[in-house]
């Protein structure tokens, strides 16, 4: 059985494990028709999470490597390099949100792109940024934060190349190993990923359906002391929860009244009809607010917005962004201006959300009768399993039937989260694919739990 490894040059970390099979593959250190290990088995060995290993296994089919084969797993193929993406699996597992018919990015990307560098300031964006941001996109980037964050201000606000990113270099300025973060009993796995690296500890909070409790966390504030607290208020993920006005107004309360600081991690905001006042609104002196573009437009700008406490603090982050990523990509931040000031930007949220809605209505048919929470305006649900059935398990199923899905133990803060999985609806390239996945998840649903035993 092949021994995973990676590639170290890689441009990414799931590249790194398809080079690493290929090369292995090509020398004959695996050979045809070998299964590979399972995701769970890799992810393991190489210290990587499940979404990583899936997105590398996915590139392994559509490089024609390998192929998965219902309830028995994953094997190298007689002939690898045949025809790109045949029998790829469906990536359910990724949450990137659908591309609209209109705006067709395929078609105004280059088109922006070349109007920017046509302009006489054109030279400018291929230059190098201050690590705050160009002014010009700081003075869009508030602009736009103002119809969400009333107050919001350019000299408050810090231009990033991403939200991970940005969350790196929060938690590495605000914080020191050993540090206590609060956050949701499950929550967003970039933030796990930057505690390990950081060495700081993770408490969870208990969550309902309307997200985080106020008095869990005001317990926790008396009990551990700690330093910040993590949340996606809007359409969380991966629950979908949605804190409600008075929920937010407690949490700011209690915060205020620990000097706790708040991340607040708002990349699904755009995508909801309804306005809620943000905690950079109600506890402005102790919140950093993101505000990524990869959910309500397009992952491929690699932009996001953080609105900082005072002015003096966005210089501080801007200080820990120079020594990691510089500056955010000069050609993106100047199109997220650009779509900013002529409408295209809350055109893609429109859009995104016109499909996200007939999307989870094709969700809510399928699903009819089983438990999960969705916003029917997001782009994933977060489906609780029968109790027959382990997350883990149920996610392997799916794996081998070709439909990839992230069990909660990706999310996991506590140590026995519920057994629900993540299901993203956006990445699927149209409705009739994602129907046909949503169903086959479905009678997967129907089947004996792996772990059953017949009776004898």
């Amino acid at each position: 059985m092949w021994r995973p490894h990676l590639v170290a040059t890689a441009r990414l970390k799931y590249l790194g494990i398809v080079d690493a099979l290929e090369a292995d593959i090509q020398a004959g250190r695996v050979s045809a028709g070998e299964r590979l290990p399972p995701q769970r088995a890799i992810a393991e060995a190489l210290g990587v999470d499940l979404t990583t290993v899936t997105r590398a296994l996915n590139e392994a089919q559509r490089r024609g490597l390998v192929s998965a084969q219902v309830g028995r797993g994953t094997f190298v193929r007689d002939e690898p390099g045949g025809d790109e993406g045949a029998g790829a699996p469906l990536d359910l597992s990724m949450n990137i949100p659908p591309q609209p018919s209109e705006p067709d990015l395929r078609r105004i990307l280059p088109q922006g792109l070349a109007a920017i560098l046509a302009s006489p300031s054109g030279a400018l964006a291929m230059h190098y940024q201050e690590s705050t941001g160009a002014p010009a996109d700081r003075a869009a980037a508030a602009s736009w934060l103002t119809g969400r964050v009333a107050g919001a201000a350019s000299d408050r606000t810090v231009v990033t190349s991403g939200a991970q990113a940005a969350l790196f270099a929060l938690c590495a300025l605000l914080l020191r190993p050993g540090d206590v973060v609060a956050a949701g009993a499950v929550t967003y796995p970039g933030l796990k990923a930057v505690a390990a690296q950081q060495g700081l500890a993770l408490a969870p909070l208990a969550m309902d359906g309307e997200g985080i409790l106020p008095d869990g966390f005001e317990a926790l504030c008396r009990e551990r002391a700690p330093k910040l607290l993590y949340l996606i208020p809007s359409i969380d993920n991966p629950t979908t929860a949605t804190l409600p006005a008075d929920r937010r107004r407690e949490i700011a309360t209690v915060a205020r009244r620990y000097g706790v600081m708040l991340i607040e991690d708002d990349p699904y905001a755009p995508l909801r009809s309804e306005r809620l006042p943000a905690l950079a609104e109600l506890a402005p002196e102790l919140t950093w607010h993101i505000a990524t573009l990869s959910k309500c437009a397009t992952p491929a700008l690699r932009v996001a917005y953080v609105l900082a406490p005072n002015p003096t603090a966005a210089i501080r982050l801007a200080t820990v962004l120079r020594s990691s990523v510089l500056m955010a990509p000069p050609l993106s931040a100047a199109l997220a201006t650009r779509w900013i000031a002529d409408g295209t930007l809350d055109d893609f949220a429109a859009g995104i959300r016109a499909e996200n809605r007939q999307r989870q209505s094709l969700a809510v048919s399928i699903f009819s009768g089983l438990d999960f929470a969705a916003d029917p305006e997001g782009h994933h649900l977060w489906l609780r399993l029968p109790q027959r059935w382990r997350a883990a398990e149920f996610a392997d199923l799916a794996e081998r039937a070709g439909l990839a899905i992230v069990p909660a133990s990706a999310f996991a803060v506590s140590p026995h989260p519920a057994e629900a999985v993540r299901i993203s609806l956006g990445i699927a390239p149209d409705r009739g694919v994602l129907e046909e996945g949503l169903t086959q998840l479905s009678g997967l649903l129907a089947q004996p739990a792996l772990g059953a035993r017949a009776v004898v």
